[in-house]
Order: structure tokens, then sequence, then C-alpha cells
């Protein structure tokens, strides 16, 4: 905070010269600015000494309201820096959002539709872990990384390298057609996932995007039109994708998944998009068959519909043959493939990448400057270069190595410990695998009873859009190691 006094922006009545209130005048303004929030804790206090320049009295008067204010316990003063707002001991209860049952008009009512609402929330629990329990946090959900893993030492380097290299040239003011992300990192790009998912493509077909969550939006965005476009999704799916086309006006039909994947058969006609993810279905775990990529292809061919393939942890695969993904040479006009690195590097970085045809990519270049221009340019000229020299490729090695370790403990566990209770649904690849309950009704109050015991572990329930058709549990081995995978079926084991 040194320095900070430099900036004090706080709107200041001076008193009348010659006044016998000068230093009232002073601290009545100063408290009600600390009172009301204004004046936040930890914000550094003009120095006595620049007393004029803000306040328009002498030292004396100013120390004199500081002294008032530091009996009170508004302000701090700390030898040999400053006065400072003193850390507030106490807040007033304060709800975190309106409570009112009818929107406030001024609000697009669409905002507060609670399946919107849900669906982006469905990472989080009405009730809170046990703060009283001694134990480790225990973290089950799907999608998430252990930060432990990644090197970043390596990837601090290569920052502050290119950072030198940003110093000495600076990037240069670029077209619209120029943000559709930095060139070289599309180039990596198109190298991994050339070598990572068999996918052939060119830098152009690429758009570099704040992560999966803003591919989907951008595509919702150019792709529906509102209260006309139907959107099939899968039933159970992912809540964040189906939230992106509720929020542009979409009409959303739940389409089942069985063992093969989404059932093609069930899709409706008329039909124009259909989102999927065909390599590891969240939250089953399935892998869709290739029969049902085939009909699904020549579905989307004769009803003129686009595909959406999430392929959101498919450089993780584990044993099996390698599964094409569904966007290929043959198929790019008709697929947009969604990919991101939240899941092989970690999520803080917010990066992701969009596959389109060419005929739809100027209009979500368009869309995404209306967003936010580009994504931050550092970022991506970093993400180039750890893609370039190879380290990513060697860092999804060594986390397929951990993954599998982690999958296999878990089916093994469940296998000879569980046997009665569920059954562990195939799963090759991604970071997660799911077991079907052959006791169902209970498994959202053993989800909560988990959570007291810091265990977070979902059940299907909260993955579906329609009506549940099926119950069992998702067990995410991303970010709990393997003593934490024993702990935590333990206790799965006594709840039970």
């Amino acid at each position: 905070m040194k320095g900070t006094s430099s900036l004090f922006e706080i709107a200041f009545t001076p008193p009348p010269k010659g006044s016998r209130r000068s230093a009232q005048s002073v601290y009545a303004q100063l408290r009600a600015a600390i009172l009301d929030g204004r004046l936040v804790p930890g914000s550094q206090l003009p120095v006595e000494r620049q007393s004029a320049a803000f306040f328009g009295v002498s030292r004396n008067t100013v120390a004199r309201a500081y002294a008032k204010l530091a009996i009170e316990g508004l302000v701090q003063s700390r030898q040999g820096s400053g006065t400072y707002v003193a850390p507030r001991q106490t807040r007033p209860p304060r709800e975190p959002f309106p409570t009112r049952q009818t929107p406030d008009p001024r609000l697009n009512s669409l905002w507060r539709r609670p399946e919107l609402v849900q669906a982006l929330s469905f990472w989080h629990d009405s009730r809170r872990a046990s703060m009283s329990q001694p134990s480790a946090f225990l973290d089950f959900r799907p999608a998430l990384v252990d930060p432990r893993l990644f090197p970043f030492e390596v990837f601090r380097r290569i920052s502050a390298k290119q950072l030198r290299r940003m110093e000495l040239k600076p990037p240069t003011f670029k077209s619209p057609q120029g943000n559709q992300g930095h060139f070289p990192l599309r180039t990596a790009i198109e190298t991994h996932i050339g070598v990572s998912r068999a996918i052939v493509c060119q830098p152009d077909d690429v758009l570099v995007t704040a992560g999966a969550q803003q591919a989907f939006d951008l595509l919702a965005r150019v792709l529906v039109t509102p209260g006309v476009t139907t959107v099939a999704i899968e039933d159970p799916g992912y809540p964040p994708m189906r939230a992106a086309f509720l929020a542009a006006g979409a009409k959303l039909v739940p389409i089942p998944v069985d063992a093969q994947g989404l059932v093609v058969d069930a899709l409706p006609v008329p039909v124009q998009i259909v989102c999927i993810c065909p390599s590891h279905q969240f939250p089953l775990g399935v892998s869709m068959s290739a029969q049902r990529r085939s009909a699904l292809l020549d579905f989307a061919r004769k009803q003129g519909a686009v595909i959406v393939e999430d392929d959101y942890d498919g450089e993780f695969r584990y044993d099996g043959t390698p599964l094409q993904a569904l966007r290929s040479t043959a198929t790019a006009d008709d697929v947009f493939y969604v990919g991101t690195f939240s899941k092989c590097m970690f999520p803080a970085l917010r990066l992701g990448f969009l596959l389109a045809p060419q005929w739809a990519m100027p209009a979500l270049i368009t869309a995404k400057n209306c967003l936010d221009w580009h994504c931050p340019t550092l970022t991506q000229m970093a993400v180039a270069s750890y893609i370039a020299e190879g380290h990513l490729a060697q860092h999804v090695r060594k986390l397929r190595d951990v993954y599998k370790k982690r999958r296999d403990r878990i089916s093994e566990i469940l296998r000879s410990d569980f046997a009665e209770e569920f059954a562990p649904m195939q799963s090759s690849y991604g970071m997660h695998i799911a077991a079907s309950s052959t006791q169902p009704g209970r498994l959202e109050r053993v989800s909560a009873k988990l959570l007291e015991r810091n265990v977070h572990l979902h059940s299907f329930e909260r993955y579906f859009f329609g009506a549940a058709t099926s119950e069992g549990l998702v067990f995410g081995y991303g970010a709990v190691d393997l003593e934490g995978i024993e702990q935590g079926l333990d206790a799965l084991r006594r709840v039970l």
C-alpha cells in the first residue's frame, strides 16, 4: 500500500479559512468516508506534511483529526510508513442478492431464469463442508485439475522471456482479423491437436477464446436466432454449455445418452444445432460408438444441422484404440470443435480455442471482438512458446500416467468394495469415471453427508436438464491423489 496516499481521491470540502473547527471538519469527513466504505480497510491516508495539498489545512490540524480517528479505532499509525484505515472488526449482515420474488423490471428477465442460473452454478452446493472436521478437503468433482502437477517454473521462465520480447518490440495495432488470435499460438494449436487428436486444420481455422465457455457463448451468439433455433443437448450433460444457448434464446431439447453415447434416433426434426461430447461424455464418461458417430454425421448433413463437439479432455487416453474426433477434413463444414487449455495446463489461464468452418469464421471474429477484442497477448505468446518447445506434450504424457493410476485405483476399489452398490461405466478417456447405482433413491443424501465430512462428490442428478433417468456418482480424479482417493472412498463406505 506504500505510496497510495498520492491516489487519495475522496471528495473533500475544505473548512473555511481560519475556522476553529477545521480539525473537527477533517475528522468528520474522513470518519464518514471510512464508515460508508469509500475508504476501505488498509487504505493509506495522506501523510500529514501533505495536508495543505489534500485538505487545505495545517499539518497540526490534520494530526489532531487523525488522533481522534485513532482513539475510535478507525485508523492505525505505522511508524515510518503513515496512517492507514484500520481493519473492520465486524461487518453488518447483508443479503448477497435481492430476495424479492419477481425480478426487477429494469433487468432482462432471462438472466434470472432458474434453469440458466442453476446451469452456471452446478459446481456449487447449497450446504458447505464441515468446518469442525479436521480432515483435508477431498474434491472428486469432475473437470478439476491438480495444480501441483503443472511445471510452473518452466512456464514462468517462458512467460518472462515473452514479456522481455514485448518490451523490446511492443505489439502493434492490428485489424479485427488479426484478433482471431496470436498467429504463433494458432499455429501451435494446429500442431498440438494434430498430434494429440489427429485433427488436420490450418491456423486460419482456429479462433482463440477465453476458455471453452467463451467458445460456447460465441457459437450461441452467431448460430442462434432467439425463439427459433432448436438445439439438441445430451441429457445428462455439461450444464454451462447449455447455459450459453439458453442465454441466446435457443429452444433446448434434451436427448438421452446410453452406453453408446447420444441416442441419435431420438433427435428431433427439425433441429439446427447438436451439442455433444463424443470422446468422453460429460458426465457419464462413455465414448460414442462408431455406428452412432456415422449416424449423427449423416443426420446433420441431411437436416442441414451443425454439430458442436466439446473435446474438453480428449488428450487423456489410457487404453484402447484412439478415437477419431468428429471434426475431420471431410466434416469441417459441419462440425465446430471446441478445445481448452484448462485441463491440460491449468484453468486460471482462461484460454481455449475453436475450430470453425470458414463460412462461420468472419461472424465469430466479429462476435469475439464485440466481447473482448482479443485474449491477453502475453498469455497467448507464452502458451504458444510452451507448446512449440515441446513442454505441453511432455506434460500431457506425465498427466496420462498420473491420471491412469488414479482412474485404475478408483475402478479397482469400486469393483472390490462396492460391487453391490455401483457398476463402473466403461471409460478410456478423460479425468473422471462414472458409476451407476444398483440401489437408487438416496445418492443426493449420500453426497450431502459426504460434504459434511469434507468430501465433495457429485451424483448424476445435477447434470440432467430434464427429469433424471439414471442414478449414480461421478468420481473426478483430476484434483485428488491416490491417498485422497483411499480416504474419500473410505468415507463413502462409512456413509453408505
